[in-house]
């Protein structure tokens, strides 16, 4: 199934291809929206939703705890029990914040849906390059979806990270003693899948979801970039997008 490992194959061009997971490989992002959702209503109980602006300040409590608790579903939890007690000026009660808490637990159990052509497409990758999973958020959850999902034979590595940026890339291809020029990101973050990885020189595929945390589309990629990277609108073009990069980066010196 897969192609030999980065660090025994030779030859120039894309020698290891990286995988986002949520909202790439499976539906995540629909959930949090749901969440996002049913936490208005229950705020709306208690303050003028059109008057205040409970998505706004939900947002920025979770920005400001990034630090804190990271990715996921734990975090966003304790952030819109933060925001539930500011929003109604300490005037939620206990019941409502357990039914906040119990929108988290129902995210953490649901299901893990694959979207459509993924596991073809990765097949599809492994068989030319080797493939890795790079997947950040709580660990305990990522690890649950990935064995949930079925996929997790297809990779060679899985790493469940803190953060995607330009360092974590750097030590995961430091690993795999490979350069930047040598790797291509698939994701549906423009933030974390790909401005990091184009801005160390490596290549990527962005295969947007209908629905992005804003946080993940704050980002600037430069111009001079634009040559770098692939848009697609499903998976099913992927293996031919990775092969049109890898010709691209075998043709460079």
């Amino acid at each position: 199934m897969h192609s030999s490992s980065p660090e025994t194959a030779s030859g120039s061009g894309i020698r290891l291809v990286g995988f986002d997971a949520d909202d790439t490989l499976w539906r995540s992002e629909d959930y949090f929206a749901a969440a996002q959702g049913e936490f208005e209503r229950i705020v709306g109980g208690y303050i003028d939703l059109d008057n205040v602006r409970a998505r706004e300040r939900l947002l920025a409590i979770e920005k400001g705890n990034l630090a804190l608790f990271g990715y996921g579903v734990k975090g966003m939890a304790l952030s819109m029990i933060e925001a539930a007690v500011d929003i109604t000026a300490q005037r939620i009660s206990a019941s409502d914040l357990h039914a906040i808490v119990a929108i988290a637990k129902d995210m953490l159990r649901h299901p893990v849906e694959l979207l459509p052509d993924v596991r073809e497409a990765v097949e599809a990758v492994a068989r030319e390059h080797a493939v890795v999973l790079i997947t950040k958020g709580d660990l305990f959850h990522q690890e649950a979806k990935v064995r949930q999902s079925g996929l997790a034979d297809l990779f060679g590595r899985i790493e469940i990270v803190s953060e995607k940026d330009d360092a974590t890339y750097h030590r995961v291809l430091g690993e795999f003693n490979l350069t930047p020029a040598q790797f291509c990101m698939v994701g549906n973050s423009l933030r974390s899948d790909i401005a990091p990885v184009l801005r160390l020189g490596g290549w990527a595929v962005h295969v947007p979801y209908h629905l992005t945390w804003e946080h993940e589309r704050e980002a600037e990629i430069d111009l001079a970039l634009q040559g770098r990277w692939r848009e697609l609108a499903g998976l099913d073009g992927l293996p031919a997008a990775v092969r049109s990069l890898h010709a691209m980066a075998s043709a460079q010196p």
